[in-house]
C-alpha cells in the first residue's frame, strides 16, 4: 500500500519541489500552506508521515503538532529554518519524531523519511495477509475473500478491517477507531463507526447477531479476535 504522506509548509514552490521528489521516490505526496487546509485534509484522509514547517501563517508547528498529538500518533518530522537548541528540543518534547534544520540536501530529507517509515511501519515489503475463520484479508491487495469469495467492501470498510488486522487481539477505543481511520481531527459520530461494524458483520460473520471475529469490548471499543 503507497504510503501517504502531508508536507504542510507555506513555502509552496519548496513543497512543490519535494512532493515530485517523494513522488517520484513512490510516496503519495498531499500539500497544505496553511493550518486551516492542515486540519481539513487530516480530517478526511489518513497520513502515514507529516513534513511539518514550524513558522506557518496562521499558527505554529508547534502548536498543529500539539494539537495533533492528542489524537494521533502519526510520525512527524519538524523541517525548519529555526535550528536553535531550544526549538528542537520543543519539537521532540511535543512529539515531533525527528527535526531537520533548513535548508537541507532532497537526499537527506529522503533519507530521514525512508528511516522514518521503516521504523514505524516495518522493514518487509512482502504482501500482509491476515485469515481467521474462512476469512482472507489481503492487506497489501486491499482484497477480501470469504470461503474463497470475494467479499465487496467499501474503501471506508476495509480501512477499518485493515486496522482491525493490524491490531488484532487487541482491544481498540472507539474514539481510536475514529481518529485512525477517518482522520486525526475528523468530526464523524461514534454513530458512523456503529454502523460499518454492523455493515463488516454482515459480510464476514456467519451469524452478525453474535459476531465471532469482531467483538463489542464493553466500555471501551471493539476487537478482532483471531485465533
Amino acid at each position: 500500500m503507497q504510503k501517504q504522506i502531508l508536507i504542510i509548509d507555506d513555502d509552496e514552490d519548496l513543497s512543490f519541489i519535494i512532493s515530485e521528489m517523494l513522488e517520484s521516490y513512490g510516496y503519495g505526496v498531499t500539500c497544505a500552506h496553511n493550518s486551516e487546509k492542515a486540519f481539513e485534509l487530516l480530517s478526511e484522509n489518513t497520513y502515514h508521515l507529516i513534513l511539518l514547517d514550524i513558522n506557518l501563517p496562521d499558527t505554529t508547528g508547534f502548536e498543529l503538532c500539539s494539537e495533533l498529538r492528542r489524537v494521533s500518533t502519526v510520525p512527524v518530522i519538524f523541517a525548519s529554518a529555526r535550528t536553535s537548541e531550544s526549538d528542537r528540543i520543543t519539537g521532540f518534547d511535543i512529539g515531533g519524531d525527528d527535526y531537520l534544520p533548513k535548508p537541507y540536501s532532497m537526499k537527506e530529507l529522503l533519507s530521514r523519511v525512508n528511516a522514518l517509515i521503516r521504523r514505524t511501519y516495518g522493514f518487509s515489503k512482502k504482501e500482509r495477509i491476515v485469515r481467521f475463520g474462512n476469512i482472507t484479508v489481503n492487506i497489501t491487495a486491499r482484497t477480501v475473500t470469504k470461503s474463497g469469495e470475494n467479499v465487496a467492501l467499501s474503501l471506508r470498510e476495509f480501512d477499518l478491517l485493515a486496522y482491525f488486522c493490524e491490531h488484532k487481539n487487541t482491544a481498540v477505543p472507539k474514539d481510536k477507531l475514529l481518529s485512525e481511520v477517518w482522520g486525526a481531527f475528523s468530526m464523524v459520530e461514534p454513530s458512523t463507526l456503529t454502523v460499518h461494524i454492523r455493515w463488516l458483520r454482515e459480510k464476514l460473520e456467519e451469524n452478525p447477531a453474535e459476531p465471532q471475529f469482531i467483538k463489542t469490548i464493553y466500555k471501551v471499543g471493539y476487537m478482532l479476535e483471531v485465533q
